[in-house]
Parts: C-alpha cells; sequence; structure tokens
C-alpha cells in the first residue's frame, strides 16, 4: 500500500506541475498581419519585433509577418476585429490614423476602435508635407496662391497622407489634389520620382529614418514645407510650424480644435499593434510591451532611442509608448472639441 501511495504522489508531481507550467505559448506560432507592403515602415517596424516576441514571451512561440494591404490597412484591421480569433495568436500592425474612418462612419469601417485588444506602439509621430524639389512650389505661401493645386499622393483616406493636405486647406487655405489608391508609401515615391504626383504627407520620423528620403535629402530633391508638432524640429530649422501658419493667417478657433482632433492619432504611435477584442487577461498578459525594455531596443539598433524622452533608467521602454485609451477615443474627441 505504501509503494501505491508513493507511485501516486510521484506520478502527480511529474504529470500535473508540467501541465500547468507550460507556457500558454510553447508550440504556437504568433501571426503579425501588416496592412502595408513589404518594404513599408510598418512591415519593417514588425518585422523587427517579430523576433524579439519570440525571445521574450514565455514559451518562445514562432512568429510570421503576413502583408495584408488594403484601403490605406483598413483592410487587415477588419480582418483583425472581425475574423481573427480572440487567443493572442493574430496581432495587426496598422495604420494610426484609421479611428478617423470610424468617427465619420465609414461603412468600410467593420471595426470599434477601442475594443481592439491593445499591444503597444512605436514612438509618437508629428505629420509633415514634403514636396518635389522640381516644382514650382517652394514654399507652402506658394501653394496656397497656386492656380494649379499640387498633386500629393495617398493609399487611403484614413492615415495622415489624406487628412493633412485637408486640414492645410481648410486651416491656411493651401489645396492640393489628392491621388489616392497607392498601395504603400513605396509607390508614392515612385510616383514622384516619375512626375505623376509632386508631394505626399506623413511623418518626419519616416522621412529621416529611411530610403529614399535619405537619398533624396543628400541631393537636396526634395523640400518640407510644412510640418505639425507642439515644438520645433532642429533638422527643419527653415520649415514653418502649422500653429505658425495658422497664427499668421487667424485661423478660427474651431479649425484649430478640428487639428488638435484629426492629428490626434500621432499620440497612438506610427504603428500600433493590436489583436482582436475580447482576449482574456493570461493570454494577453505575455504580449504587453513591458517585455520589450530598452535592453532590447538595443539589440535592435545599437543606438539610444528616444533617449531623451525616456532614459536609460526609464521603467517605460525606450522609444515606445502605450496607447492612451482608458476613455475611449471618442471621449478623447469630444474632449478635443
Amino acid at each position: 500500500m505504501k509503494k501505491l501511495a508513493a507511485a501516486f504522489v510521484f506520478t502527480l508531481l511529474c504529470i500535473n506541475p508540467v501541465d500547468a507550467q507550460t507556457p500558454y505559448f510553447q508550440g504556437k506560432t504568433i501571426r503579425i498581419v501588416v496592412g502595408y507592403p513589404a518594404g513599408s515602415a510598418h512591415d519593417i517596424w514588425a518585422r523587427l519585433i517579430a523576433p524579439q516576441l519570440t525571445k521574450q514571451i514565455p514559451g518562445n512561440p514562432a512568429t510570421v509577418v503576413q502583408i495584408m494591404t488594403g484601403a490605406g490597412s483598413m483592410t487587415a484591421a477588419n480582418y483583425i476585429y472581425g475574423v481573427a480569433k480572440p487567443d493572442g495568436l493574430t496581432l495587426g500592425v496598422v495604420n494610426a490614423g484609421l479611428y478617423l474612418e470610424e468617427l465619420q462612419k465609414k461603412p468600410e469601417a467593420h471595426f470599434d476602435w477601442p475594443k481592439f485588444t491593445w499591444v503597444g506602439s512605436a514612438t509618437r509621430t508629428t505629420p509633415m508635407l514634403y514636396m518635389w524639389a522640381a516644382t514650382p512650389y517652394k514654399t507652402i505661401h506658394d501653394v496656397r496662391t497656386a492656380s494649379v493645386p499640387p498633386k500629393c499622393g495617398v493609399t487611403g483616406t484614413g492615415n495622415t497622407g489624406y487628412f493633412f493636405p485637408k486640414l492645410l486647406e481648410l486651416t491656411i487655405g493651401a489645396k492640393f489634389q489628392l491621388v489616392t489608391g497607392y498601395e504603400g508609401g513605396s509607390s508614392i515615391e515612385l510616383a514622384v520620382e516619375r512626375g505623376e504626383v509632386q508631394c505626399r504627407a506623413f511623418t518626419i520620423q519616416v522621412f529621416f529614418g529611411r530610403e529614399p528620403f535619405n537619398t533624396w535629402r543628400s541631393k537636396n530633391q526634395v523640400r518640407v514645407l510644412v510640418y505639425a508638432g507642439k515644438n520645433r524640429d532642429p533638422r527643419l530649422p527653415d520649415t514653418p510650424l502649422l500653429s505658425e501658419l495658422m497664427d499668421q493667417y487667424k485661423t478660427p478657433d474651431v479649425h484649430r480644435r478640428l487639428v488638435k482632433v484629426m492629428l490626434g492619432s500621432g499620440e497612438f504611435g506610427a504603428a500600433p499593434m493590436f489583436a482582436a477584442p475580447g482576449i482574456p487577461p493570461e493570454f494577453r498578459s505575455p504580449l504587453s510591451w513591458r517585455i520589450v525594455r530598452h535592453e532590447v531596443m538595443y539589440e535592435l539598433t545599437g543606438a539610444y532611442i528616444e533617449s531623451k524622452c525616456y532614459g536609460k533608467d526609464s521603467s517605460r521602454p525606450l522609444g515606445m509608448t502605450m496607447p492612451v485609451i482608458s476613455n475611449g477615443v471618442r471621449d478623447r474627441s469630444l474632449v478635443l472639441f
């Protein structure tokens, strides 16, 4: 009898603890769905983060990046919200401004932005608009007085490329002709070089972060006409801030408040990552960006990313930010209005 009891206890010790301690993600694959083409800033970000998720998440799941383009990343957002299972194994990386499509009740937006299971985001972004140098539009004031508006390439209607030029027209009278339907930023850049379009609005972070913009700047092939943000960027000493232009042209207060709402997507970061709604906490917690601390960012870049913002000893991930959605996007918009 004692031998039987001992065997039973041994069985409990050897089997049950193993089952209880096996990490949920062990032996599984996390799929990261990117709403923009291969080589885009969103794709690059996802591919940088993917191996770190494998390394840092308990159970070391495999990771794979899948491209799912369409409607300025809305196709990917709709897929994550309505098709992906709430099991933590499918993540999405999309445009931060898609919530504007929902706020405008666009029929194509099949999601409720605050209900996504938020994982994290890249660093906050600042909108800007560049112009190809070989055009007559040397300053934003030239655009205001032009008889023919310049053409700007756009992927969809729910991103900076679309609503920043619209805000410039509303607030300071600078008109642009928006050419939509491009698959991604690289397609727009090729169109700029071919002369199909002359301008594009996106973010300062991307403009100073990758090609072909580094080459364009070195050859003086492009100029920045205007950018938003609260503070001046030392890399653009001669470029006006939108706030300065609104003061100059006496923009009404109601339009200034609209600017705050429309440009609020920058607070979500350049490439927000989320999963389907309703993921249980035990599945959600290991995905938190708290696992990707500044040591990991050092490993990725070999440099101090956004060190002036967070500092080496900060408990927040360096160069990262969590989206503030505790009250939901709708509440935030109402406050800003």
